[in-house]
């Protein structure tokens, strides 16, 4: 059975691509902003809702805490997702170089 959240979205990827090095949302927030040029602007509700979508399937998972700013990173599993998206959008780029 295929999984409900693949495959991920614009703002998963990014937040995935980002958590490789633990981040609290704001920073987080900022390092996709940076990521995307400017084209990926998260709204706190999204960002939230994503995360905690994330660690529900554990993709990621709480790294400790700053003050009240809990600190995620990327599990394993998550970045055994990441890579199998990688080679799923390089074999679709690949169709394009077919012309």
């Amino acid at each position: 059975m295929k999984h409900p959240l693949l495959p991920l979205s614009e703002t998963m990827h990014y937040i995935l691509l980002a958590l490789r090095e633990p981040l609290h949302g704001y920073a987080l927030m900022q390092e996709i902003e940076q990521m995307s040029n400017g084209t990926v602007v998260l709204a706190a509700g999204t960002l939230y809702g994503a995360l905690d979508n994330l660690n529900k399937h554990g993709w990621i998972e709480p790294d400790g805490q700053t003050g009240r700013r809990k600190i995620y990173k990327i599990t394993d599993e998550g970045l055994t997702i990441l890579k199998g998206e990688q080679q799923r959008l390089q074999h679709i780029l690949s169709l394009y170089e077919k012309e």
